[in-house]
C-alpha cells in the first residue's frame, strides 16, 4: 500500500474508534453483544484484520503500513480486539501464515483471520521454565507411535480462557523445541484459574494451562521438528513491535486527553497549560511519543526488508514499553485527582500499559541483548581492522 492508501486507512480507522468504539467501550468488556455489532462495522468501514493476508480475508498490510492502522486501533483498550488485530491473536496469524501448511492455514488460519475463534500462544511457564530466556523450557514433547504426548504446566497464557486452540512450545531435544497445534477440548489439556493481574483489558485473561498426557498426531507440528525456537522468531519479534504500535496509541491518547485538562483548567492566576513545570511535563510526552513512534518504524521497516531484526524489536520493545508507562504517568499527574479517579480513563491506562515491560521479554532481558550485541559487534569491527594492519 502507498503512502496515501496507508494514512487514509489510518484516518479511517482513527474514525471508527473515535466515534464507534470510544463511545461504547466500556460495554464492549460486558456485553459481547455490542463486540459482534462493532466488529460488523468494523468490516463494513474496510478496517478488519489489518495484519491478516488477504487470501484470508484480511487487508494484508506490511509491517510499516501498519504502525499507524494499529496505532490508531490502541486510541481505545478494545479497539485491536474489534478489528482483529489484538494480541495474541495477530501474532499467532503471523506464525501460521510463515509456517503453517495449508491444511493447517485452512484449518486454523482461515477462522482466526474472520475473527470466528480466538487463540493463545502457549510457552511461558512458572519458574523455573521458560519466561524471558525460552531456552528454559520445561514443558516435554515425546513422540508415542504416530502421535505426540505432550506434558507441561503453562502459565500467563494471554486469551486461553475460551481459545479456539493454542500453539504449544514443548522440548523434544536436549537443545530443541517444536511447536504444536493443540485445540481447545483435547484430551490432556487443561485450562486453570485466572492469575490475577493489574490490567484487565485482555479477552480470556492470563491462564495457566495444564498438559498432561495431551496426546496429539503428527499432523499438529507446526513448522519442523526441533525447529520451534527459530520458527518462533517468525512471531516474537513482529507480534512485540505491533504490541508496541497498540500501546502507543493508549499512550496517545492519554496525552491528548491530558491536554484537554491543562489548557482548561486555571490556578495561581493562569491556564495550568501556560506554567513551566506543566510545560515541562507536557514536553517529555511530546519526546517520548516521537521517539517511540521513530523507533517502531525503524524496526517496521527492518522487518518488512528481510531481516529479523531482533536488535530493532529490542530495542523498540525496551524503549517503547517505558516511555508510554512515562507518558501515562506524566498525564495522570497534571490531571490531578481526576487523573487517579475513574472519572478519566487515565488511571485504567497506565494499570494496562505497566506488565508491558514484563511480557514479551522483560526490559532487563532486552538490554542485555542489546549491549551482548553492540560489544559483539565492536569486537568484530575491531578484528577486521587488526587482521589489515
Amino acid at each position: 500500500m502507498n503512502a496515501n492508501g496507508t494514512q487514509s486507512l489510518a484516518a479511517r480507522v482513527r474514525e471508527f474508534i473515535d466515534h464507534q468504539v470510544i463511545p461504547v467501550e466500556h460495554a464492549v468488556e460486558t456485553d459481547p453483544h455490542v463486540l459482534v455489532t462493532l466488529r460488523r462495522a468494523a468490516r463494513e468501514a474496510g478496517v478488519f484484520a489489518p495484519s491478516a493476508p488477504t487470501e484470508y480475508g484480511g487487508l494484508g498490510l506490511s509491517m510499516l503500513d501498519q504502525t499507524d492502522v494499529l496505532e490508531e486501533s490502541g486510541r481505545s483498550l478494545p479497539g485491536p480486539l474489534v478489528m482483529n488485530c489484538a494480541a495474541p491473536d495477530e501474532g499467532n496469524m503471523t506464525l501460521l501464515e510463515h509456517v503453517a501448511t495449508p491444511a493447517q492455514r485452512e484449518q486454523y488460519l482461515r477462522p482466526l483471520a474472520a475473527g470466528d475463534v480466538r487463540s493463545a500462544f502457549a510457552m511461558t511457564e512458572p519458574a523455573p521454565g521458560a519466561g524471558s530466556d525460552p531456552t528454559a523450557l520445561a514443558t516435554s514433547a515425546v513422540r508415542d507411535g504416530d502421535d505426540w504426548l505432550i506434558d507441561g504446566q503453562k502459565w500467563f497464557i494471554t486469551g486461553a480462557d475460551g481459545a479456539g486452540f493454542f500453539i504449544v512450545m514443548a522440548r523434544t531435544g536436549a537443545d530443541a523445541a517444536t511447536m504444536f497445534l493443540v485445540d481447545a477440548g483435547n484430551p490432556g489439556l487443561t485450562v486453570g484459574r485466572h492469575i490475577p493481574t493489574i490490567d484487565a483489558g485482555f479477552t480470556g485473561g492470563h491462564c495457566e494451562v495444564l498438559l498432561e498426557r495431551c496426546r496429539v498426531p503428527a499432523s499438529a507440528v507446526l513448522g519442523e521438528v526441533d525447529r520451534g525456537f527459530a520458527n518462533a522468531q517468525v512471531r516474537l519479534g513482529p507480534a512485540r513491535l505491533t504490541h508496541c504500535m497498540r500501546w502507543l496509541g493508549v499512550a496517545r491518547r492519554a496525552h491528548e486527553i491530558m491536554l484537554g485538562y491543562v489548557v482548561d483548567r486555571e490556578l495561581f492566576g493562569s491556564r495550568l497549560a501556560d506554567l513551566g513545570l506543566a510545560q515541562h511535563l507536557i514536553a517529555d510526552n511530546e519526546i517520548d511519543l516521537a521517539a517511540s513512534r521513530a523507533l517502531i518504524r525503524t524496526a517496521a521497516v527492518a522487518l518488512d526488508q528481510g531481516s529479523r531484526a531482533n536488535h530493532e524489536t529490542s530495542i523498540a520493545k525496551t524503549f517503547v514499553s517505558e516511555a508510554v508507562g512515562r507518558v501515562g504517568d506524566r498525564s495522570v499527574q497534571l490531571c490531578g485527582a481526576q487523573g487517579v479517579s475513574h472519572d478519566l480513563p487515565l488511571a485504567r491506562f497506565l494499570a494496562e500499559v505497566r506488565p508491558f515491560r514484563i511480557y514479551d521479554g522483560a526490559s532487563e532481558a532486552h538490554r542485555w541483548a542489546v549491549a551482548r550485541r553492540a560489544v559483539r559487534r565492536y569486537e568484530t569491527a575491531r578484528s577486521g581492522k587488526r587482521s589489515h594492519d
